[in-house]
């Protein structure tokens, strides 16, 4: 048996939250929705992007889904009226995958960062292994970083794992990673919508909670890459909650 037979059928949403991603996501949709994954569907989730993404999303769920057969789209896109942060876009388009009967759902980039074709392998690692979660990670053996990214934001993005870990205690090496594959169970287990975080955080918040309910985490390497278009959504705010959160979740968990 394969691994491709494996999860043959097995029902996977890709949650692509977007905001101003016009000129990466034709490509990042071609790519996904060219995956040999039988059961894969493409969730965008667009906040009223002010540069049409949320058109284009439209455009590209009509072309997707002309051919389809009697069954499940291959693509679909959620607006959102407002943009009040990465956690709450992944919550909503998380929330409306499980309601749809995902088995599996997965978290990615819109800009290219995350390789698409480690998705095989994660959804291969996770109906092997029975595990709830995971982790496409940089910071394992074989992962690695863009040799675009300057010292400064290596020495940062290192730093702030490191300091979530221990604040946290947690042994997940990546825990801020934003490429990650969940089971249908630890999502309902962890109940997105108790989630605060807002942005960046977000993912370290559902990686502690998805631990402290008894779930299991696998981290497999990847290269990420440095996105070729666009902007990155990283501002002073984000960096600050991203700071604080891991101290809240521990003073919590400490009263719990």
């Amino acid at each position: 048996m394969t691994a491709n037979d494996r999860h043959a059928g097995v029902p996977v949403t890709i949650v692509m939250p977007t905001y101003n991603e016009a000129a990466n996501l034709p490509r990042m949709a071609e790519l996904v929705l060219g995956l040999p994954i039988d059961g894969l569907h493409l969730k965008i989730v667009d906040d009223s992007s002010p540069d049409g993404t949320g058109r284009i999303a439209e455009e590209l769920v009509e072309k997707y889904n002309s051919d389809q057969a009697a069954g499940r789209r291959r693509m679909s896109v959620l607006h959102r009226t407002e943009k009040d942060g990465l956690g709450r876009a992944y919550v909503a388009g998380m929330s409306a995958a499980l309601a749809e009967g995902a088995e599996y759902v997965i978290q990615m980039d819109a800009d290219g960062s995350h390789p698409v074709e480690a998705v095989p392998r994660m959804l291969g690692t996770a109906v092997a292994s029975g595990v709830g979660l995971v982790v496409g990670s940089r910071y394992v053996e074989g992962g690695s970083l863009d040799e675009e990214w300057g010292r400064h934001r290596v020495l940062l993005s290192r730093f702030a794992n490191r300091y979530a870990r221990t604040v946290l205690g947690t042994k997940i090496r990546d825990i801020t990673a934003g490429f990650n594959l969940w089971s249908a169970a630890t999502l309902r287990d962890v109940d997105l919508a108790t989630l605060d975080s807002a942005g960046y955080s977000f993912q370290v918040e559902l990686k502690f909670k998805a631990v402290r309910a008894g779930h299991s985490a696998v981290e497999i390497p990847i290269r990420f890459e440095e996105r070729t278009e666009g902007v990155s959504k990283m501002n002073l705010s984000t960096q600050i909650e991203s700071a604080l959160v891991p101290l809240r979740l521990r003073m919590r968990n400490r009263r719990s």
